[in-house]
């Protein structure tokens, strides 16, 4: 079952966590993981002067483009002081270039807290406690539908069901145009991608590749059980949120579904653990975001956002919303400085206590997206705003009650959340900025704040509303 903070399907947001059920004896050992803030990059081995030796050339070719430079936030944290933090009984498991920072496992909380003396750390934070018990993640589903229902196909349609809530937004236009995402690179970051290798709909897609950020891994089948077929050969595979997202942008089954830039390049990013949840996935998030940056990608889609974990002392206060408190949303909001922009979902929490937007759904110069239905409500369920310092939130709204997605078993769904109104934009943007190559990240998110109905008179319900991307190929015409 996915956590109620967020995987952000309605369910999951609304589930309270004292229903959750079927947990069982976490099978290991109790374990606990610092993240540690290196006081600078002194002892780098790197130069800003060869920044081909850390950065793609598309990588580098996208800051090129929009005049943007490389700055010691690109700079890998330092190997020779990485290398302090390895001791028996340590495994550093990642590292975020951009915060300067470095994440260890140890069964021995003592010896992590020694760490915290070393002279090059400033600060330190337990960020994950292995639970003594877990949810453990759904099997893989190997019953893949090869054909669709004919229920399922809409003749004459080539866009299916997907349709309306593609051209709600000017999407249609935007195809029939020739701006189908073509050269475009999106990265997907979420918590799993069950069988998105082999669904029909889905083969299509250019995937350049695929990472799972989330560690430790599952456990591998013993010897004795290598011949038989394993029930869950990756974490990657466990859930289908990401493949959902995935197919509302990359889908193509002509009469079925066709996604909203079904010509873009992809990667395939795991970084939500829905077993636990703990502050350690802002790091993962944050480690897959850089690693979008580092392999060229224009464009992130994170249907992902925190504000509730695991235990009572790491809870995010509203007063924490102002895109510079949390961890996840200082490193959202670097990323038009790279030249990248994110499509966040504003969250599920609606109609709970909370209300509001979550983490990284506040951070600076990204797109949030709340939810509406198709008569153009609010979905019920959609986070609103402000952020804490005052800015627009959400920024805009898409289709999210219900929206036409395909399943991990390959099958038409309907389903419901910010999850899925956020890739719809992220789709089109990619297509918006096939057409406009020249404008910055910056510009391309003000475009479409400024294409949609709203943006005389934006509100902290509905954003500056749902973009209309008609609007700009016609105005540039």
């Amino acid at each position: 079952m996915l956590r109620n903070i967020l995987l952000l399907t309605l369910l999951a947001g609304l589930l309270p966590a004292a229903a959750r059920t079927n947990k069982v004896k976490n099978p290991e050992p109790k374990t606990f993981v610092y993240r540690y803030y290196l006081r600078d990059k002194a002892g780098t081995e790197y130069s800003l002067d060869a920044p081909r030796r850390f950065l793609s050339s598309k990588s580098l070719h996208r800051r090129e483009r929009q005049r943007l430079t490389v700055d010691s936030t690109d700079i890998p944290v330092c190997k020779a002081y990485i290398r302090q933090f390895v001791r028996p009984g340590c495994q550093v498991i990642g590292t975020s270039r951009w915060q300067n920072t470095v994440l260890v496992r140890s069964a021995d909380s003592l010896l992590l807290d020694s760490l915290c003396r070393l002279p090059l750390v400033r600060d330190s934070r337990c960020v994950f406690v292995a639970p003594d018990s877990i949810e453990p993640a759904g099997d893989i589903i190997w019953n893949v539908h090869e054909e669709f229902n004919l229920w399922d196909s809409i003749r004459n349609e080539p866009y299916g069901a997907m349709r309306h809530q593609i051209e709600a937004m000017g999407g249609v236009s935007l195809h029939e145009a020739g701006f189908r995402g073509r050269g475009m690179t999106i990265a997907i970051l979420d918590g799993g991608f069950q069988n998105y290798n082999r669904i029909p709909a889905l083969q299509r897609a250019r995937i350049l590749g695929t990472h799972d950020f989330v560690t430790p891994p599952m456990p591998q089948p013993s010897a004795k059980a290598k011949n038989k077929k394993p029930r869950n050969v990756s974490p990657f595979h466990a859930i289908d949120h990401g493949t959902k997202v995935f197919s509302a942008i990359g889908a193509y089954a002509p009469e079925v579904a066709i996604g909203t830039a079904p010509d873009a390049f992809f990667w395939l990013f795991r970084c939500e653990d829905p077993a636990t949840e703990q502050p350690i996935e802002e790091d993962y998030w944050t480690m897959a975001a850089e690693m979008a940056d580092s392999v060229g990608a224009d464009i992130i889609n994170s249907s992902l956002g925190y504000y509730d974990y695991d235990g009572d002392n790491d809870d995010y206060r509203l007063q924490d919303l102002d895109g510079n408190t949390a961890f996840i949303s200082r490193s959202a909001s670097l990323l038009a400085r790279k030249g990248i922009v994110l499509c966040n979902s504003a969250g599920n929490a609606g109609m709970g206590q909370w209300k509001k937007i979550g983490v990284p759904a506040d951070a600076r110069d990204i797109l949030t997206v709340g939810a509406i239905d198709r008569k153009h409500n609010l979905a019920p369920f959609s986070s609103i705003g402000p952020s804490q310092d005052g800015r627009i939130k959400p920024d805009v709204v898409a289709l999210g009650a219900s929206v036409a997605l395909i399943s991990g078993r390959g099958t038409l769904v309907y389903d419901m959340g910010t999850s899925f109104s956020t890739p719809l934009v992220c789709g089109l943007v990619a297509c918006l900025w096939q057409a406009f190559p020249d404008k910055t990240a910056l510009e391309i998110i003000d475009m479409v704040r400024h294409c949609a109905d709203q943006h005389n008179c934006p509100t902290n319900i509905f954003g500056y509303g749902m973009p209309n991307f008609r609007h700009l190929i016609k105005d540039d015409r």
